[in-house]
């Protein structure tokens, strides 16, 4: 089976975290990495992000916009399949598998 890493970048999305991190920990897949890019959040995210297990966590500085913190996920990356997704569960993690 192929491996995946799921980019998901995040800014003030402290409401939808945990049921975004469920959903995709939900998948069947076997060797899938997920990479937590907080671009920069000033509502709590970030205190929310450090407790959710497993994933890569990336805090950037301040907020450099989605394409910014889509590349540093991409570049932390470390399996050859990448899905990206928002974190405010606007895409459905059911379609990872696809």
């Amino acid at each position: 089976m192929a491996t995946i890493s799921v980019i998901i970048p995040v800014y003030n999305t402290v409401i939808y975290l945990p049921r975004c991190m469920k959903s995709v920990l939900g998948q069947t897949h076997n060797d899938l990495e997920i990479i937590l890019i907080d671009d920069g959040s000033t509502d709590g995210s970030h205190q929310i992000a450090k407790t959710l297990s497993p994933l890569t966590y990336i805090r950037l500085r301040k907020n450099f916009g989605q394409t910014a913190a889509m590349d540093a996920g991409i570049k932390a990356a470390k399996y050859p399949f990448i899905v990206t997704m928002d974190g405010d569960r606007q895409n459905d993690p059911k379609d990872i598998p696809m």
